[in-house]
C-alpha cells in the first residue's frame, strides 16, 4: 500500500511489480479452477468406460466359459 502513495520510481516500480504478482496469481488461481473442472469431466468419462469395458469382459468370459451341455459331434463315427 505504502508503495502506491508514495511517488518516487522505486516506489513505483515496486508497485507494477506488485500488481504484475497478483495478477499472475490471480491467473493461477483460474487455471487450477479449470483444471479441477476439466479432471472431473475426466473421471466421469473414465467412469463411464470402465463400466463398459467391464461389460465387454464379461461377454468375453461367457462366450468363452466352458458349458456342462456336451456338444453333439458332427460327421461319422468309425468303429
Amino acid at each position: 500500500m505504502l508503495s502506491s502513495v508514495l511517488n518516487s520510481n522505486p516506489a513505483i516500480k515496486m508497485n507494477v511489480e506488485i500488481m504484475r504478482a497478483f495478477v499472475k496469481l490471480r491467473t493461477l488461481v483460474e487455471n487450477q479452477s479449470a483444471l479441477l473442472r476439466k479432471l472431473g469431466e475426466l473421471e466421469g468419462r473414465v467412469d463411464k468406460h470402465d463400466k463398459q469395458i467391464q461389460g465387454i469382459i464379461d461377454a468375453i468370459k461367457s462366450l468363452v466359459s466352458v458349458s456342462s451341455n456336451p456338444q453333439r459331434l458332427i460327421g461319422f463315427k468309425r468303429d
